[in-house]
Parts: C-alpha cells; structure tokens; sequence
C-alpha cells in the first residue's frame, strides 16, 4: 500500500500567523502535502478561530517551497462566485510554483449562510454546485473570454489574465452517488471524509479511475492520553454527527446543542488520542484499504501543533513510511 501523509491547516482553531508557521515546519518535518479549511465559522466556540484561508494559503505559498497545498474544501457557490474561485486558484497556483490544488465540495449551512442569500435544499445546492465546477473548469481552460449563461449563475464575457502553465488540478468532495459521478467527469482528484470503498468504486465508474484519493483523519496527539482525550472531547466533539447535520446545522450553537450528549470515552473510540503510533497507523491503514492515495491528518488543539510536529518526525514519520512506502 501507498499513502502519502498530509498536514491539516485547520482554521477553526489556530490565527493566520500561527498556521502558516505550522505549515513550514509541517515542510521541514517531511509531510508531504497539506490542506487548509476555508471557514467562516469554526464548528464550535471553543475552537475560537476562522482567518481567511486564502489570504493565509498565499503566505503559506511563499513560506515554503516543496509541500503541496490544496483548499480542503472551498464551497464556489454562495460566499464566493465561481468567477472569483478560478481567478484566486490561477493566482495561488502561480505564487506556490504547482503546488496547489483546488479542492471544492458543496459547502455547510455554517459557513455560507453569511452571504445572506439562505441555504436550499440538497438538491439545489447539489445542481449549483455542479454548474460552478463547470462554470470554473472553463475560466481555467484559458480559452479566451467566457460567456456563461446558467440556471445558478452568470458569466459576462470573463477572462483569467494569470494562467499557471499546465493548469489547476481540481478536487471534488464525494459523499454519495450523485457526488461520486461529478468528481469523477470533471475532477483531478477525489476528495472524501470516510474510509468507504464504495466512494472509489463509485468514482472509478463515473471516470476517476487511476486519480488520486484525498481523505483527511483526526487525531489528538499528546503524552497524557487522558488530557488528550479531553481536548479532542472539547474541541472534536462534532465530529461524528455526519455530513448530512454537520452541511445543515447554522451556527456553532447548533453544533453545541446537537454535540451536548456525546461523552469522552465516544470521542476516544472514534479519534486515535494519545502517543500510540500504532493506533494511528491501523486508523490509516482503514484509507489505504479503501483505496486512499494520501490522508491528511487533523491534529486537534491550534497550541498542540509543535509538540505533534516533533513526534510526527522522531515516530510517527518512520513507521508511516514503513507502513505505507
């Protein structure tokens, strides 16, 4: 099996400054990749941050220099138009040299909400989203002035002035049937959040086979296991309520309330906690069954990012890439 291991920028619980020096030393310490969050809100009040992710993705660009980068997801429907992601990605691309790529997925009730414009049903949400990829894949095409005309959105004769050579690679956020069949006609990468074979399967068939697999997995490092337990209760705790709540919910009080009942020893049998190698690795190895070419890893608490770095390349690093060479 072959994973690549990534670093999540999480932006719901660390500032701009914070992120980008987590990310060079993520580079320094070997990952091989990272991923940012593109929030508005975090999930809950104690996690206490949400910078910009594209502002803090430009420095991160010109603070490192091999990493890859990737938005993780960004939603190009309601907060932003899709014009304005594919101009931001071109520019992105430019600034980090081919490192990034455009992660997308459909957005969460959290976030987008802010533009004032409600939150559809699925369906629609669904039907706009797929029109923005289209919408965005065309502008980074290149192929002169664009007209767009959709049932969702509208392009009036745009153009990209700053092209990357060789393009933008982009990902799409699968969940299901329909999700599966859209990334894999017009996505680079597949991007998922659960460890689900049937979401390649479904990708194969639509068109992705042989293209990368994205996923992302928390955990809560830490030497006191119990301490490390805790925090990820605190901070995590939303975690398991599935895509369906976590895309509907309109506000971090709704993610407290909806949270309130889930206890500790939950959160521990869902989230590796503590200094145990082993236990991340057989978390991972669940993605790579499952046909995952790379998995970010979430170290939860924005103050525990240095001490995870350490670990990371004195232990967890080696037996990764034993486990996943």
């Amino acid at each position: 099996m072959s994973m690549q291991l990534g670093y999540t920028m999480m932006t719901e619980q660390a500032g701009p400054k914070e992120l980008v020096a987590h990310v060079v030393g993520a580079e320094q310490v070997g990952f091989d990749f990272a991923v940012s969050s593109d929030h508005f809100f975090p999930w809950l009040d104690s996690m206490g941050h949400a910078p910009n992710a594209w502002v803090t993705l430009g420095a991160a660009a010109q603070a490192t220099s091999r990493i890859d980068l990737m938005t993780y997801v960004t939603c190009p429907t309601f907060r932003y138009r899709p014009a304005v992601v594919a101009q931001q990605a071109a520019t992105l691309q430019i600034l980090s040299e081919g490192r990034f790529t455009l992660g997308l997925g459909s957005g969460e009730n959290l976030n987008e909400h802010v533009a004032g414009e409600g939150w559809p049903a699925v369906s629609v949400r669904q039907e706009m989203f797929a029109e923005a990829v289209q919408l965005i894949k065309e502008l980074l095409a290149g192929d002169g002035y664009t007209t767009f005309h959709g049932d969702y959105f509208e392009a009036d004769g745009a153009k990209i002035w700053d092209l990357p050579e060789g393009g933008v690679p982009i990902g799409i956020a699968v969940s299901g049937k329909s999700s599966c069949e859209l990334a894999g006609e017009y996505a680079d990468v597949m991007i998922g959040t659960e460890p689900k074979p049937e979401l390649g399967e479904m990708f194969d068939a639509a068109g992705g086979a042989g293209k990368n697999r994205v996923g992302q997995m928390p955990i809560s490092y830490g030497t006191d296991k119990a301490a490390a337990v805790t925090r990820a209760h605190e901070l995590f705790r939303w975690f398991g309520l599935g895509w369906k709540v976590n895309a509907d919910l309109p506000g971090t009080a709704g993610f407290e309330a909806a949270s309130a009942f889930v206890r500790e020893e939950d959160v521990e049998g869902s989230i590796p906690c503590g200094d145990d190698v082993g236990a991340v690795i057989e978390a991972a190895k669940e993605y790579a069954d499952a046909g995952y070419t790379h998995l970010a890893l979430v170290q939860i608490g924005g103050d525990q990012q240095q001490p995870y770095l350490e670990w990371t390349e004195r232990e967890l690093m080696p037996a990764w890439r034993e486990a996943f060479a």
